[in-house]
């Protein structure tokens, strides 16, 4: 027998409802993601507002003092940073093949690998060129996200109460214990990640000075930038101090090894258990795949961000199953 299949027109109101949404949410993805980063340094500073205003200063004003020394370190650490970091990135570039010759790896290189190498080094220049570019074209992205931050900040009680006018007094207290939630996980991995960040880079910096390795800045600063990839990372970023120790003396580049790993047992047995104990982590393999899946969605914004997706995501389905084993 033939049988009919009758598509309901609510069916079919529902599926177009539902794609124009789809199309919906993903033609303002840089308002969500912009707001999302906004959530996420709301949850890193909120700590630090809410102690101050336990010593009597109001909420805005301490908001304003957070955001005020957030900036001049930023402002002053780009101003110490920068112009070294040129440099030295610069007198990598210009000295690779150098160093690469006096490791013995350019007889193993053929010269089509080669020329493609120096053809992508040469053509940095061009592509911090259009960085800068990209980066003062965002500022007024920047600048909403900082506002953003900084109303969430200031309107936090505020924002709690009106829970109830959007969601009903009956779903206030759950939906205030989720952003609570969030709020908790997201802020405590965030701080424990940029602190481990810049311990392992100053202590791979304080390490390459004392070994005597060149251009420990860069180097240091992409050992801090990799610590967010776990287990990969750290050895990735191992590889070019190693290259350029040897490039220096047999016996500098097997001290740059023990360098790399003294630091990277001092992190799995010290750095880690201590700072992120407030964290609870995420799983290496969840971690590369939320890596990777970010970059090819957002490029470096989805590498930043994809981490604090994962744990959001995370957060809400831990309170769907509760609510759902709480109602059975």
């Amino acid at each position: 027998m033939i049988k009919k299949i009758e598509i309901s027109y609510r069916t079919i109101i529902f599926t177009v409802l539902l794609l124009l949404g789809v199309w919906f949410l993903y033609f303002i993805k840089d308002i969500i993601l912009g707001f999302f980063v906004a959530l996420l340094i709301t949850a890193v500073l909120n700590p630090t507002v809410t102690r101050m205003t336990k010593y009597r200063i109001p909420r805005t004003m301490a908001v304003i003092l957070v955001y005020l020394f957030m900036l001049g370190f930023t402002a002053l650490v780009i101003a110490i940073v920068i112009p070294p970091l040129v440099e030295q990135t610069s007198g990598i570039i210009n000295n690779l093949p150098i160093v690469l010759g006096n490791v013995g790896l350019l007889t193993n290189i053929t010269d089509q690998i080669i020329k493609q190498l120096m053809t992508q080094l040469l053509s940095l220049p061009s592509q911090v060129a259009k960085v800068t570019i990209s980066i003062f074209s965002n500022v007024l992205a920047v600048i909403t996200i900082l506002i953003f931050s900084f109303y969430l900040l200031v309107a936090r009680k505020k924002f709690e109460d009106q829970m109830g006018v959007f969601f009903g007094e009956k779903n206030k207290e759950r939906i205030i214990r989720i952003i609570r939630s969030l709020e908790a996980e997201l802020g405590a991995w965030a701080r424990g990640q940029l602190i481990l960040m810049f311990a392992v880079g100053l202590l791979i910096y304080i390490g390459l000075k004392i070994l005597g390795v060149p251009y420990a800045l860069p180097l240091s600063i992409l050992a801090g930038l990799l610590e967010i990839v776990p287990n990969i990372g750290p050895v990735i970023s191992a590889i070019p101090p190693i290259i350029i120790g040897y490039a220096v003396s047999p016996v500098i580049g097997l001290s740059t090894v023990a360098l790399a790993f003294l630091v990277h047992q001092s992190e799995n047995y010290f750095l880690v258990p201590r700072i992120m104990q407030e964290s609870t982590g995420v799983n290496p393999i969840i971690t590369l795949l939320a890596l990777a899946i970010g970059f090819r969605v957002a490029g470096i914004v989805g590498v930043l961000i994809s981490i604090p997706v994962v744990i959001a995501i995370r957060v809400l389905t831990k309170e769907y199953f509760a609510s759902t084993q709480k109602a059975s």
